[in-house]
């Protein structure tokens, strides 16, 4: 009867966590779906701008705007987007080793020399490298209680500034792009300088003939700034998207492994109740005949 009562507690404790990730995954869900509509409204936005500031700034030095001077990178600036909480499957973790192969490739040698410096957005990407004693620049939890453009401009402007001053030479940008609920893939970008178009000649055949109005050079640099922000924007909501993606992919399956095991442990359960039974049956039979016996 031990081993019957033990059973019973592992059915009411699965039970209960299979009713937790159900929960969890409604929420996340709900959460998903506001998440998703944010992202999809700002995208084309975010896109046009940058396809806009491309066309415009083709023609330009790259004096003409100190965000588009490129230097040596010596110091190197990472900022990588995950989330504030865990049970989001490998949501986190995978973004921290994308973060981490990028600096290990591309910038070991600046990180061997203590140039590498990270801004986190997200609990779990900040506690990740304050164990392991990097630079992280700030504080920026609290991004996700109110994620508006503001507040994350906030963020962005505290990078530009730092560039401007020459405390980083170049800042890498880490986050999940969001798909669907169920896909979401890694995407690594250079923030800063802002990257130059790559094939010059097809965006020079699809460049238009805008009229100006003040001068080109007045348009861009006032353009380039809002670009930088609304990238970093459109980042942390393609990464707020997947995360709640993420989980509820993770609660979804955890909630079908918990039914999965419930059936187990029920048919287990049977199992030793018929075998205690028949025992306590077998036993009245043999007690009865011996009486008999008698």
């Amino acid at each position: 009867m031990a081993n019957l009562k033990e059973v019973r507690n592992r059915i009411k404790s699965v039970s209960s966590t299979q009713q937790i990730t159900k929960a969890m995954k409604m929420v996340s869900a709900a959460k998903l779906k506001r998440a998703t509509n944010a992202i999809v409204q700002l995208r084309p936005y975010a896109n046009k701008l940058k396809d806009l500031l491309a066309n415009l700034s083709a023609s330009l030095e790259d004096g003409s705007s100190p965000y588009l001077q490129d230097r040596e990178p010596v110091k190197v600036l990472v900022v990588v987007v995950s989330s504030n909480r865990g049970l989001a499957g490998a949501f986190n973790a995978n973004v921290i080793k994308t973060a981490n192969n990028l600096i290990a490739e591309k910038y070991g040698e600046q990180l061997r020399a203590g140039n590498v410096s990270i801004v986190a957005i997200g609990k779990k990407s900040q506690e990740f490298y304050q164990r392991r004693k990097y630079n992280v620049i700030g504080n920026n939890n609290d991004l996700y209680l109110d994620l508006n453009f503001a507040n994350a401009s906030v963020i962005t402007q505290s990078i530009m500034d730092g560039f401007l001053k020459g405390d980083y030479d170049r800042v890498e940008l880490v986050y999940n792009h969001f798909r669907n609920a169920a896909m979401q893939f890694l995407i690594t970008e250079q923030l800063l300088p802002v990257p130059k178009p790559e094939k010059k000649e097809e965006l020079k055949a699809a460049q238009v003939d805008y009229i100006l109005e003040p001068s080109q050079e007045e348009i861009v640099a006032e353009l380039i700034p809002k670009n930088i922000k609304i990238q970093l924007y459109k980042a942390v909501l393609d990464s707020n998207a997947s995360e709640h993606g993420a989980r509820m992919t993770a609660m979804d399956k955890a909630t079908e492994n918990a039914g999965d095991l419930l059936k187990a442990l029920k048919l287990a359960y049977n199992q030793a109740r018929q075998a205690a039974i028949t025992t306590e049956l077998t036993e009245i039979v043999s007690g009865a005949a011996a009486l008999s016996a008698q």
